[in-house]
């Protein structure tokens, strides 16, 4: 049942099985899991179903180093699915794998563990299957592809998204209206209160000025890397005996640096380049061998391609491209139409890493100053729309931009804190500390090397990048995955949770999302956050008695 929190307030006398904090995938998707189990749920969100000044101020971070950008905190039912381009793939095996050249590296869960989670949340979450990953989906493509290039120190990796990406407030609206869930919005919990190991109750307060405390037997918080560190961090060093909480923050800062100029033209590479195929926009990026890392001792970043176009970098070209992707029917038409093609990409805001300007919040101005920006670059807008609806319009490319993303090692100097700013609550607004270390960047670094090497050895072209000694470094743009601040491990002096993604020292929270993961990979992490939410929700059944299911 939705409830406004503010309006109505907590039902009298109700309690509950389990309290989730957050409504985005990882809150969701535990909550759905238990949908039906006999169990008596709320899902607690601080925003409402649209956006609101009360729940934007209530987003703001202070940043030192990679600034943090206010949209990847999302106050709204469904959390930061609504603003997300999509993307997924699994973490690769070496993530999970102890690397004694990164300290603290090593999951106490290994890929294998995953592996029915993930087919679980490709089943029932709409994330792409195994198949699709395989030779005889998106990566079909390769085999038509202009260039097929043999890699000796790379590998490829395939990003997928659904044509229509997933939003969790939208998708599970149903469990949230059910009897035996309640979802709680305009309710933001402020701290934890607890007492001999056990977490009591939420305090809550709304935009109103209500303050009430809601109990349950378990306690879930699943509000992002950077706000599950935070809430436990205002209550009272709770999960922080060991200072641990909300240290090893990682993303996968990216930005773009390293032009390669094609020795011959190139038409069509949709592989590498992206489109739109089966239901699913992707591309394949190149990352190092892993036996590769191993003998360099580096990390697994990665790179991909995007072709550069007469109108390539046009702010006219991207807003029209936002209009057209938020014209839901129009945008729905035009893809039936072409359902059974490959719709090869022509120009980098179609799909994928959506920039600032597609996912910054956007007023009647904001929309105004779009539309001013397409009449302004009219000419490019016209060339782009030309090859865009035109069947035979083809343009050579012959200059490719690398996009790059880090994986950053957990680096527990790479924190969030506390600030001496306060929220419109009254309480401190987190401190988000970091920064790419030398390793961070050597592996990039030596990424790039091997990739000129391969290219060159190929007869495709030459890589023109000077990364090694760019100054300021360039890769400095954030991700919106703040991963690690509540890490998974068995050992409560390196750790925040355990195996079963419980808090250490406490008996009835636990924590869900990016936040518990130990390292980060260079894969977008929502898949692997629903693969561990399934995984805690079946942990929840039995510790708390669930009965059969819907």
């Amino acid at each position: 049942m939705l409830i406004d929190f503010d309006r109505d307030g907590l039902r009298a006398g109700q309690s509950y099985d389990l309290a989730i904090v957050g409504s985005g995938p990882a809150g969701a998707t535990v909550a759905a899991e238990l949908a039906g189990r006999g169990l008596r749920v709320c899902v607690l969100e601080s925003g409402r179903a649209k956006r609101t000044a009360h729940a934007d101020a209530l987003k703001e971070v202070r940043s030192r180093g990679i600034h943090v950008k206010d949209y990847s905190r999302e106050r709204v039912i469904g959390g930061a699915s609504t603003t997300w381009a999509g993307l997924s793939s699994p973490l690769d095996a070496i993530d999970f794998e102890v690397r004694e050249w990164v300290p603290d590296s090593g999951w106490p869960i290994g890929r294998e563990d995953l592996d029915p989670y993930y087919r679980a949340a490709a089943e029932r979450y709409r994330f792409p299957s195994a198949a699709r990953f395989e030779s005889g989906g998106f990566a079909r493509l390769r085999v038509a592809s202009t260039l097929q290039p043999s890699w000796e120190r790379l590998e490829e990796k395939l990003f997928l998204a659904a044509e229509e990406p997933q939003n969790f407030g939208k998708e599970q609206r149903a469990v949230f209206e059910r009897e035996d869930t309640d979802l709680l919005f305009d309710a933001s919990v402020v701290e934890l209160q607890h007492a001999a190991g056990r977490v009591t109750g939420a305090r809550l307060k709304s935009s109103g000025g209500r303050d009430e405390i809601v109990e349950a037997r378990a306690f879930v918080l699943a509000t992002g890397g950077i706000e599950n560190a935070r809430i436990l961090l205002l209550s009272n060093g709770l999960g922080n005996a060991h200072d641990q909480v909300g240290r090893r923050l990682m993303n996968h800062p990216k930005n773009y640096h390293g032009i390669l100029r094609l020795a011959r033209p190139v038409e069509e590479l949709p592989y590498y380049f992206g489109c739109l195929c089966d239901g699913y926009a992707g591309y394949a990026g190149l990352r190092l061998r892993e036996d590769e890392q191993r003998e360099q001792r580096l990390l697994n970043s990665y790179v991909r391609f995007e072709p550069l176009f007469a109108w390539s970098d046009s702010e006219g070209v991207e807003a029209f491209v936002l209009i057209v992707k938020r014209s839901v029917f129009l945008l729905r038409f035009w893809k039936r139409r072409h359902r059974e093609e490959v719709v090869h990409l022509r120009d980098y805001s179609e799909t994928g890493d959506d920039s600032d300007l597609q996912n910054a919040r956007k007023g009647l101005l904001g929309w105004l100053k779009l539309c001013w920006w397409v009449v302004r670059d009219a000419p490019a807008v016209g060339a782009y729309v030309y090859h865009r609806v035109a069947a035979r319009a083809k343009t050579p490319v012959r200059r490719v931009r690398l996009r790059n993303f880090m994986e950053m090692q957990p680096d527990p100097e790479n924190r969030v804190s506390l600030s001496d700013e306060l929220d419109p609550h009254g309480r401190p607004l987190p401190l988000v500390s970091h920064a790419p270390s030398e390793l961070d960047r050597r592996s990039l670094v030596e990424l790039h090397e091997a990739l000129a090497d391969e290219l060159r050895r190929a007869g495709i072209g030459e890589l023109e990048s000077d990364l090694e000694h760019a100054e300021p470094w360039p890769i400095d743009q954030d991700a919106s995955h703040h991963i690690g601040t509540t890490r998974m491990g068995r050992q409560p002096e390196r750790s925040v949770v355990d195996p079963d993604l419980r808090v250490h020292g406490t008996e009835n929270l636990y924590c869900a999302g990016a936040s518990v993961f130990p390292t980060s990979g260079c894969a977008n992490p929502t898949f692997t956050i629903v693969a561990l939410s399934i995984r805690l929700a079946e942990h929840l059944k039995t510790t708390l008695g669930a009965g059969g299911g819907a």
